[in-house]
């Protein structure tokens, strides 16, 4: 009997001809990742267990995303302690204020993270990298510890859900919608410990962006993965990036799924998932007059230069909704500059809203865009459980950048077509 994809990449990291779902073993990892929240964290358990040297400084990295540029003195504390491990153990892959992005914009766009990786990180969302082809999952930061002086961890092997997306998307749909839709309709516990594979025609012509927000949303289903099978779209994006030699793995013909889920992306307008869940989803024709004082458009989800290039589609020549807050983050540097280069920032600008530098704050309720009480946020961000963004009084809206920028325009949840 043949294999998942991600049977496959596990098998090859453990040293196994095979591997079966349920199976416990001890897989090499090639990434190692911990961002100002964990790593120090992770540090710590790092000194206790007796470390001495990481396993390897080029596999293990460290970005300040979260509250960097530090917010407060606590945040300050967590990053200088990083920084000086960093410092301390050589680490490569460090990256200080200028050059650090949101962490999981950054590794596939540095070519850090490349297909047939495993990779690991103190940070729920490190599933993004599953849309290169890769196998990977948030742990622990005593998780994190264990690989950085191993160079190694435990894992079960899990169970697969295939899901087959069929027909073209229709306007202003993006990966985001697709996703929103298929945690809907499978519930947060819907693939709980297992690999959700996408596949279907509409992958043919979905960017990577778009397959990153995906596999980076499939911990929201409870998945302990989401993955693609690498392509041309893969192949064209990874080859002028990668650092180091990389492998396309794909799925048997005769791998054992635990189901197959079909969905029809004809079907499928803009989404939006109302409080408190990215379950609670409906689509942009149904979800009545609710009046939005913020927009955020950034992200791990949605900080990605396509999703940039959306928002200012929409925003051009429009101005947003008096009293509403417009907040945009590109994602990492790089996607700073090209946004900029392209003139994206005067339309954002000119549409009255404002743009910051890259970092994660407003997803986690960090900082830079907090909520107050009875406030409501439309955001391209991957939670909104409750006080995610703020005053646990507060409400979050999930949707994609098209939605997103047209509710700041009309100052309630509307769609593109509704403007």
């Amino acid at each position: 009997m043949g294999m998942t994809i991600t049977e496959k990449i596990l098998s090859r990291h453990a040293g196994l001809e095979e591997v079966r779902p349920g199976m416990l073993i001890n897989a090499r990892v090639d990434i190692a990742l911990g961002n100002d929240i964990t790593a120090p964290i992770a540090i710590d358990a790092f000194r206790k267990a007796g470390g001495k040297e990481v396993f390897d400084t080029k596999k293990v990295v460290l970005v300040p995303d979260h509250f960097a540029p530090n917010k407060d003195i606590d945040s300050a504390e967590q990053c200088k302690l990083m920084r000086d491990f960093a410092h301390e153990q050589a680490i490569t892959h460090y990256f200080e204020v200028g050059e650090a992005g949101i962490e999981h914009a950054l590794l596939p766009e540095k070519g850090i993270v490349v297909p047939g990786d495993v990779v690991i990180g103190a940070d729920s969302h490190t599933c993004t990298y599953g849309a290169l082809g890769a196998f990977a999952t948030g742990v622990g930061s005593t998780d994190l510890a264990a690989a950085m002086i191993t160079g190694e961890l435990w894992f079960k092997v899990p169970e697969t859900i295939k899901f087959i997306y069929h027909g073209n998307a229709r306007p202003w749909v993006s990966g985001k919608d697709l996703i929103l839709y298929t945690i809907g309709r499978i519930g947060v516990h819907g693939a709980l410990y297992r690999a959700m594979e996408f596949v279907g025609e509409i992958f043919r012509v979905l960017p990577m962006a778009d397959r990153m927000t995906m596999a980076n949303m499939a911990v929201e289903a409870g998945g302990k993965s989401g993955i693609f099978i690498p392509d041309e779209i893969t192949e064209v994006y990874v080859r002028k990036r990668a650092e180091r030699p990389y492998e396309f793995y794909t799925s048997d013909p005769d791998a054992l799924y635990h189901s197959t889920i079909d969905i029809d992306v004809t079907k499928i307008e803009p989404q939006v998932a109302f409080p408190h869940l990215p379950s609670n989803t409906k689509g942009i024709s149904e979800v009545g007059n609710v009046p939005i004082d913020q927009s955020f458009i950034g992200s791990c989800t949605n900080g990605w230069i396509e999703d940039l290039r959306v928002a200012a589609e929409i925003l051009k020549g429009r101005h947003i909704a008096y009293g509403h807050r417009l907040i945009i983050i590109p994602a990492t540097p790089a996607i700073y500059r090209q946004a900029m280069k392209e003139g994206l920032f005067d339309i954002f600008l000119d549409a009255g809203g404002v743009i910051s530098l890259p970092t994660c704050g407003p997803c986690l309720g960090g900082y830079m865009g907090i909520l107050a009480k009875g406030e409501r946020s439309v955001s391209t961000t991957n939670r909104n459980f409750v006080g995610r963004m703020g005053h646990p009084e507060s409400e979050v809206y999930l949707a994609g950048p098209a939605v997103a920028a047209a509710t700041a325009v009309a100052g309630r949840l509307a769609g593109p077509e509704q403007l």
